[in-house]
């Protein structure tokens, strides 16, 4: 028997629900741990590979080559421009948790998405990465983020998967709050 896939803005709720069905009856497939390897080319150009991932309880193996992420400055900040900067991944790592958040939200609560977009800034002193004052934040002092959705609920509805992405979204945690970061070295 074929059976065609329950789908909403791209999610397949089956899948979904079969997902949050396991981790409810074995927490552990809850754990992942993700990687990026780097490497530097020249000046502020360098490259992230990202293909391995632990989850589910396992290795995963599905991904068969690598994404690569290249980063770089522009040429006001000594760059070649042959790629965003960290700053500006940060902001796209965001802004596309948030959305990602919400679409699976809004599937999962049967509220059909026709359009999301967003627009994402922030506001960065130079003189804290440069060391020219330690009252000012090496990072963002500030992000704004701006949503437009047009979907077919009511405004208040749409607020509310907003406020749920704003609670759900692991990027949105990670940039809102401290996390616990270690650098180490090993010789080459």
């Amino acid at each position: 028997m074929i059976t065609k896939e329950k789908k909403m803005n791209g999610v397949n709720l089956e899948q979904l629900s079969g997902t949050i069905e396991a981790i409810q009856s074995k927490p552990e497939l809850a754990r992942f741990v993700f990687r990026a390897n780097n490497r530097w080319i020249d000046g502020a150009h360098n490259r992230s590979f990202i293909q391995g991932f632990y989850g589910a309880g396992r290795e995963d193996d599905t991904r068969t080559r690598p994404f690569q992420l290249d980063t770089d400055e522009p040429a006001v900040l000594l760059g070649h421009d042959l790629g965003a900067n960290a700053g500006e991944y940060v902001l796209h790592a965001l802004a596309s948790c948030l959305t990602g958040t919400m679409v699976y939200h809004a599937a999962a609560r049967g509220i059909r998405i026709e359009e999301l977009e967003s627009r994402v800034e922030g506001d960065v002193d130079l003189r804290g990465f440069l060391g020219l004052s330690d009252e000012v934040r090496n990072g963002y002092e500030n992000i704004r983020v701006t949503f437009r959705i047009k979907a077919d609920a009511p405004q208040e509805k749409i607020q509310e998967l907003l406020d749920l992405a704003k609670k759900r979204s692991p990027v949105f945690d990670i940039v809102s709050n401290p996390v616990s970061v270690s650098v180490k070295l090993e010789n080459k």
